[in-house]
């Protein structure tokens, strides 16, 4: 995994670097993970696992930022269909496809959490540590975080 350093920054945005490389290293089955916020910019990230030998495709390119904009956009695309419907606020979003399952789950304030894993991953294990890292990590993610992590995120190589 890929993450940028954490020299420098705050306790509570360096505990947030811990709950992501937690959720990437001990859940079986996911490959990388994104945490965007509400206006899309990428807060917190892993860079997906290194491509196996194999000819189907491992995830979004290899790069955090397409991550990102998948997870902005997918949770964009279910919060707007949700208004329409009438059905209230979206609290998470599931898509499985051929190779692979993408996960959005809300933290706050609009704030995403957004996890690529793999076809043969247990939905309802990563669903449980989604929701673990949203717990923790919700009241941590203040403006004074988002602005810190977004800047570390800007700073990364």
């Amino acid at each position: 995994m890929t993450a940028p350093s954490t020299y420098g920054l705050s306790t509570q945005a360096r505990n947030l670097q811990w709950l992501l490389t937690d959720l990437v290293e001990e859940v079986p089955g996911v490959n990388s993970v994104a945490v965007v916020s509400s206006d899309g910019l990428l807060l917190l990230s892993s860079e997906p696992a290194p491509p196996a030998e194999t000819d189907r495709p491992k995830g979004p390119r290899g790069a955090s930022a397409d991550l990102a904009t998948i997870v902005s956009g997918l949770g964009s695309l279910t919060s707007g269909a949700a208004d329409l419907m009438e059905f209230g606020s979206v609290k998470q979003t599931m898509v499985a496809m051929e190779h692979g399952s993408v996960f959005v789950m809300v933290i706050s304030d609009g704030s995403l959490l957004g996890v690529h894993a793999t076809p043969d991953c247990d939905m309802s294990v990563v669903a449980y540590h989604m929701a673990l890292f949203v717990g923790r990590a919700g009241h941590v993610l203040t403006p004074e975080v988002r602005s810190e992590l977004r800047q570390s995120m800007e700073n990364t190589p």
